[in-house]
């Protein structure tokens, strides 16, 4: 999948709790939760994020809770890929299964600032800063994590198989 998009900065430890707040967590509807994604850090996220926008964080994005929530809030609030120094584990599998791509670029993370734009190629692991011209790599998703984001999550996955 490749994606261009202007970049939404994060810092290190974002939680589950910021990502979408536990408040919420009565929905389940893709849209609602994207309505309320990030307001307790940054009330300017879910009213201005436009579909294709990549958000970027620091260390430890996405630790806390296991609840899908928050990827699921994340992606359908149009965000395509989420870039950062590492992620939670469960977070990240989180991720996978609902079919939004995580890549993990460690300390390159720091050269992105927001509001840069980005060009990213999941399945080759490339990320290029269109804003600085500086290029990282991360590790291009497997085969089999490649499809199921190609296919929206796991559970579609399963049901094309």
């Amino acid at each position: 999948m490749k994606v261009e998009g202007k970049v939404w900065r994060y810092g290190d430890n974002i939680d589950t709790d910021v990502i979408i707040p536990a408040r919420y967590l009565n929905s389940f509807d893709p849209k609602e939760l994207a309505s309320h994604c990030m307001e307790d850090i940054d009330e300017t996220f879910a009213k201005n994020v436009k579909a294709g926008d990549i958000m970027v964080g620091g260390r430890n994005f996405g630790c806390g809770s296991s609840r899908e929530h928050a990827p699921v809030s994340i992606k359908a609030a149009g965000v395509p890929v989420i870039i950062a120094a590492s992620f939670a584990r469960i977070f990240y599998r989180n991720g996978i299964n609902i079919g939004l791509p995580l890549m993990e670029i460690g300390d390159d993370v720091e050269k992105i600032k927001a509001d840069d734009k980005l060009r990213v190629d999941t399945s080759t692991g490339t990320i290029e800063n269109l804003t600085t011209g500086d290029v990282f790599h991360a590790h291009p998703l497997p085969g089999f994590v490649q499809e199921i984001a190609d296919a929206g999550g796991l559970i579609n996955y399963i049901k094309n198989k």
